[in-house]
């Protein structure tokens, strides 16, 4: 390792889906050392399909990951293959290239880390993208009147008798050893940030592997926590930012220094959307009895994201912008 690179920060960001994403897009422009620690329960939509028929773990967080930390020298043409969904076809349709490069590329060298490793490789990836776990397992959610469902998915967007309870716990089936280049990372940062995705299927689906959750609990680094912009209905449906954090602190204790939380209003016909469909914005107060340093900032893209016709799943439309984001972290280190 070179001078250079023992002297940069080391940020580990911790989720997955569109929020890390986000993050990384950001962070990738300032000179620090990036790690992504990515969820590996995702069981919806192409991904059901990469575990079901190919017998690997999900790849599409790994996907973003990729999209967002390539380097602008790698191929325009090979990036936006990577992201191309699939509109038509029987079994592919809703599928993206870059999920069925990966596959193919772990059949050809017999080992999806190897994959995964060559595919960062390939893009001149800006920082290193890891799976939390190299194992098989799913999530359960426990709700409120005691039903247990298993599969990220399920628990992503629950049917309309579950959405109505609350999550009071989450697991892995089987329980699963961490990723050690995961764990060792997060020993090593200057810098854990949880977030921005959903709290349970995105952020905690991480966290609560027993390895992962003893790494923050441990480690020096300044814990960030990127507080959600939306509530997610099914998971924190009417959840306030007290209530994200006390989920959060319930799974890994003290191990959150500082809680970073949007101040500012996206757009009214975008949240009109998501109130139609009983989400609403995450207040911003919080009565902090941890005693954990609140950052407050306007944190919000006014884009509105539209997904792709092709896209099944659910995504969403108002984010955290990039460079807001980001700017505000590196103010925190």
């Amino acid at each position: 390792m070179s001078n250079k690179t023992q002297n940069k920060k080391r940020i580990v960001v911790i989720g997955g889906g569109t929020g890390t994403f986000v993050a990384l897009t950001g962070l990738k422009k300032y000179p620090v050392d990036l790690t992504a620690i990515v969820t590996m329960m995702d069981s919806g939509g192409s991904n059901r399909t990469i575990r079901d028929e190919f017998g690997l773990l999900p790849t599409s967080d790994i996907r973003q990951c990729i999209v967002a930390l390539a380097s602008e020298k790698s191929n325009i043409l090979l990036r936006q293959l990577f992201i191309y969904r699939y509109e038509h076809g029987n079994g592919i349709k809703g599928m993206t290239f870059g999920n069925l490069f990966m596959a193919a590329l772990s059949d050809i060298y017999g080992s999806q880390e190897d994959a995964i490793q060559k595919t960062c490789d390939l893009f001149q990836i800006n920082g290193k993208i890891l799976p939390v776990t190299l194992k098989n397992t799913n999530l359960q959610a426990t709700y409120d009147n005691g039903t247990k469902i298993v599969g990220e998915h399920l628990i992503d967007e629950p049917s309309p008798d579950e959405a109505v309870h609350m999550i009071t716990d989450l697991t892995v089936k089987p329980h699963v050893s961490a990723n050690p280049k995961a764990v060792q990372s997060i020993l090593d940062a200057d810098m854990v940030i949880y977030g921005p995705g959903d709290l349970y299927t995105s952020i905690l689906s991480n966290l609560i592997i027993n390895d992962i959750t003893k790494a923050v609990q441990k480690t020096k680094a300044k814990r960030v926590f990127v507080m959600n912009l939306m509530t997610k209905y099914g998971q924190t449906t009417n959840y306030t930012a007290q209530d994200h954090l006390d989920a959060l602190r319930h799974y890994i204790g003290d191990a959150v220094d500082m809680v970073l939380v949007n101040n500012s209003s996206p757009d009214k016909k975008t949240l009109e959307i998501y109130r139609s469909e009983q989400e609403n914005i995450v207040n911003s107060g919080l009565k902090n009895p941890y005693r954990t340093k609140i950052v407050l900032g306007d944190l919000i893209d006014q884009v509105h994201h539209a997904k792709s016709k092709s896209d099944t799943l659910k995504r969403s439309l108002i984010r955290h912008h990039p460079d807001k984001l980001a700017k505000k972290l590196i103010s925190l280190l």
